[in-house]
């Protein structure tokens, strides 16, 4: 086995040790079940929900990560947030309340942050929760990063190996100077970007001006409208004839991704990272990034000109690009091995589950079987959220796709409209809270497994197109209108 068939294993390997089970998705709504009654016997947060955002509701979450929890006390009506001290009052009420109950370790209310913030662990699999208040950023941010998921699968997967490569590597920590998980996704799609040809667009041909600027109004008009803007561009640049297909490897985009930031110190004295123009920016010559305090800049593409690498300093810039040349020359490097490739890719905690031996099932993934069709390169995952989010389906002609569709889109297909539910409607066992019924069918014992393929229902609404051709980057992006159309938005709290 050559270098790069052994990184690419490697790779494949760690992702189906590292990627949720269904148990995993089951405990977080089992905790934000709990977290819901809790609010609710609080008097200042009766009427209140929680919400979740983070990488749990953009399906970017490992099996160990954590759960970003919002609750909001606007009651879903106005945009509106309430001020630092009044977050700072009700966090301290909910501090005193799970101190009460019981059942909740290592809590921790940190007011002087920038959002207030109360940490906890659960009784759970020990997960970890961050609880805000009205971060309604946080959760549009979210919801744009799951969007992102939904033209390639493959960026799912890289965001997943490169936490993990980073925590391996002790530069995912913004208490200790270095990244958030937050930077190095944008990290993944700025390299998805750049890369030849590029896997994903400029952030600003999918929503072309400031999200947080439009989060005005109602709150259902507002994300309704945002996400309207954004699933017509998708589908525009997902549909377009004159894209060329990027068809690399996750190992190649791996290595190239490490290769590309292993000398980001340097570059950073000069050139910030924007994911909203898809290239790096000259600092001087970008006044909405003057003056100029960071050792490094990552632009947030929805949150401008803010730095979602804030907390990065110069000596610890300087130790992450060192971990990235380290790590660039070991998976160039001859002969190398799993053995070898391990340590520098993984923690302890995964490693724990791939030293035994490597696994040869894939129980795990999100695989929905179809008769007589070949198996996709590059699968779109879809996550249980979507059941909840019931984010808009696409209407495809009856056309047959072409190779490279089938290979990183999926087939196309006509689903039925989704129907509003109420929260965890078809989510209740004996036992607790399970997923909604999923998309799983046993494979045909008749048809040959070379003959499988997985079918993923995509999620992005399209428009219809008959009679419409339109080559991408000919038009400009959609752009934001009022009143289009209605958007069902999830509900844990009732």
């Amino acid at each position: 086995m050559n270098s790069q068939s052994q990184v690419e294993s490697t790779l494949k390997e760690i992702l189906e040790v590292v990627k949720p089970l269904h148990e995993d998705w089951v405990t977080r709504f089992k905790i934000i079940n709990e977290l819901r009654e809790v609010v609710q016997s609080i008097e200042n947060l009766r009427g209140a929900t929680v919400e979740p955002f983070g990488s749990f509701v953009s399906n970017l979450f490992s099996r160990w990560g954590d759960l970003d929890i919002s609750i909001e006390v606007s009651f879903g009506q106005c945009v509106s947030s309430a001020g630092k001290k009044r977050k700072q009052t009700l966090l301290g009420e909910l501090l005193r309340a799970l101190r009460k109950q019981g059942g909740w370790s290592r809590l921790k209310f940190i007011p002087s942050a920038r959002v207030p913030i109360l940490k906890i662990v659960s009784k759970w699999q020990n997960i970890s929760c961050d609880i805000s208040i009205d971060n309604i950023q946080g959760e549009i941010k979210s919801k744009f990063l799951f969007w992102l998921n939904e033209i390639d699968g493959r960026f799912r997967d890289m965001v997943l190996l490169v936490k993990e490569w980073a925590k391996a590597n002790g530069i995912n920590n913004p208490k200790t100077g270095t990244f958030n998980s937050y930077s190095l996704s944008l990290l993944v799609i700025f390299h998805f970007q750049t890369c030849v040809p590029p896997i994903l667009p400029p952030l600003k041909d999918i929503y072309p001006t400031n999200v947080v600027d439009d989060l005005t109004g109602a709150k259902v008009d507002a994300e309704r409208r945002i996400a309207q803007v954004c699933s017509s561009n998708i589908a525009r640049f997902k549909s377009s004839t004159s894209r060329i297909v990027n068809r690399s490897s996750l190992s190649e985009l791996f290595i190239s991704f490490i290769a590309k930031f292993s000398e980001i110190n340097l570059k950073a004295s000069e050139l910030g990272i924007c994911t909203f123009t898809g290239q790096w920016e000259y600092i001087a010559n970008n006044t909405r990034w003057l003056p100029r305090t960071y050792a490094i800049f990552i632009e947030d593409p929805f949150e401008q000109p803010e730095n979602s690498a804030r907390a990065v300093g110069q000596k610890q810039l300087v130790k992450i690009a060192e971990v990235f040349e380290t790590t660039r020359c070991i998976l160039i490097s001859a002969n190398i091995t799993r053995n070898t490739l391990l340590p520098t890719l993984v923690g302890p905690q995964t490693s724990r589950f791939l030293i035994k031996k490597h696994p040869t099932v894939y129980p795990n993934s999100n695989y929905r079987y179809y008769r007589n069709t070949p198996p996709q390169a590059h699968r779109v995952v879809q996550s249980p959220l979507q059941m909840q989010y019931h984010l808009w389906q696409p209407q495809y002609k009856n056309s047959r796709p072409s190779t490279s569709q089938m290979q990183h889109q999926g087939p196309r297909m006509v689903p039925s409209t989704p129907k509003p539910q109420s929260q965890f409607a078809r989510m209740r066992v004996p036992n607790g809270p399970r997923l909604p019924n999923h998309q799983f069918q046993k494979p045909n014992p008749s048809v040959p497994q070379d003959q499988v393929q997985v079918q993923v229902q995509p999620q992005i609404q399209r428009p219809r197109t008959e009679g419409y051709n339109v080559k991408f980057g000919t038009r400009g992006p959609h752009q934001v209108q009022h009143n289009q159309g209605q958007m069902w938005r999830p509900k844990y709290d009732k």
